[in-house]
């Protein structure tokens, strides 16, 4: 079956991609950053704040949403989408990943996952199959194939045997997905851990198959991050330059920069969000910890040069003492923050390819960040 490319292809700037692709449910202009809503929510922001901060589209997850509030009964609302009220394009992943990380007494087989709910105990089996009807019935604009993670460091034994099964599962995906409508997307998902033989041998077996898209897994997940560059580098080049390229689960700013750099053109992580409300701020002068005590007494605000109000107008002794005192208010704040800086960063990568100056502005973003904050007071 020919595959429709839904992905443009608008700039290039040395291996760093400027693009587009097309959704049913809008435009995701590249290289973007999805912010993570596992259950569809964001935690701690309203989704205006999403659309708000620049965000295209986001994510949501398979393995949580299958257990809650369950795929059928989002689907008698009409998906996720207009369940949630995001109404924008959503990409779903898997649930393998979380199957391996979270479920208990979980068993893999060649037919697929069974395992015991984190939350009830339930037994539940995720097969390619079922995996692929789940999101389609969340109505995701873009579903990943059900594949294994093994998480690094790991026996070459283990990383070729996932990588081959997470193989043999992309085909039953894709087969299982060929009723979807037009314009809805699948991805396929290279793995390989950190051999580069078996990462190439990945992203070929994907081409092969082909898919509207192709991801990168299995990285980030406790390798040093000269590994995961590495293993971008040998993936990458294989990977068909018409199609979009996403890294999953990743990460921090310095991270997709550096993945940009080598190509990458999507990104998730729950880092924004996750370390909002544990008082760190993401900002163009790097990560600040707003628990110091250093911030207690300064009535700067965060970054006064920010285009987000939150960073602008706050005093850093406010936000500060919020989160000391453990409200609400300083962990919505700080995410919001964060998820705006993330979104600044991708569109400042955007405009910046656009002009051909995308090695100054990396050169400039990592100076600022090994600046670090300004003076205390």
């Amino acid at each position: 079956m020919t595959v429709a490319n839904h992905f443009e292809l608008l700039r290039t700037d040395g291996t760093a991609r400027r693009g587009q692709l097309t959704t049913p449910h809008g435009v995701v202009r590249t290289p973007a950053f999805m912010p993570v809503g596992t259950l569809g929510a964001m935690k701690s922001l309203h989704w205006r704040d999403v659309r708000d901060a620049g965000a295209d589209i986001v994510l949501g997850n398979t393995y949580h949403l299958m257990l809650r509030p369950g795929a059928e009964r989002v689907a008698s609302f009409g998906g996720l989408q207009k369940f949630t009220t995001w109404n924008g394009p959503m990409l779903t992943d898997s649930g393998g990943f979380q199957v391996m990380s979270l479920a208990q007494l979980r068993k893999v087989t060649e037919q697929g996952v069974t395992f015991r709910s984190h939350i009830d105990g339930a037994k539940f089996e995720l097969t390619p199959e079922r995996a692929i009807e789940i999101q389609r019935l969340l109505n995701s604009d873009i579903a990943m194939q059900l594949d294994e993670c093994v998480r690094l460091p790991a026996e070459h034994a283990d990383i070729d045997r996932a990588m081959q099964l997470s193989l043999r599962w992309a085909e039953r995906c894709k087969r299982a997905f060929e009723t979807a409508p037009d314009g809805y997307m699948l991805f396929g998902i290279a793995q390989g851990g950190d051999v580069p033989a078996l990462r190439r041998a990945s992203a070929q077996g994907l081409i092969d198959i082909g898919f509207h898209g192709y991801a990168i897994g299995g990285l980030a997940v406790g390798e040093p991050q000269a590994v995961m560059l590495a293993m971008i580098e040998e993936v990458v080049p294989i990977l068909p330059s018409d199609r979009p390229r996403y890294l999953m689960g990743v990460g921090t700013p310095d991270d997709m920069l550096e993945a940009v750099a080598r190509g990458v053109d999507m990104f998730d992580c729950v880092m924004p969000t996750r370390n909002g409300r544990h008082g760190m701020a993401f900002t163009r002068y790097g990560q600040i910890n707003m628990r110091n005590a250093r911030h207690q007494d300064d009535p700067r605000p965060l970054d006064e040069e920010s285009t987000w109000p939150a960073a602008r107008d706050y005093s850093r002794a406010y936000l500060h003492h919020l989160v000391r005192s453990g409200e609400t208010l300083g962990a919505m704040l700080l995410s919001e923050i964060n998820i705006a800086y993330y979104q600044s960063l991708m569109q400042g990568i955007r405009a910046a390819i656009e002009a051909g100056t995308f090695e100054e502005f990396r050169a400039h973003t990592r100076e600022c960040w090994a600046r670090g904050d300004i003076p205390p007071r």
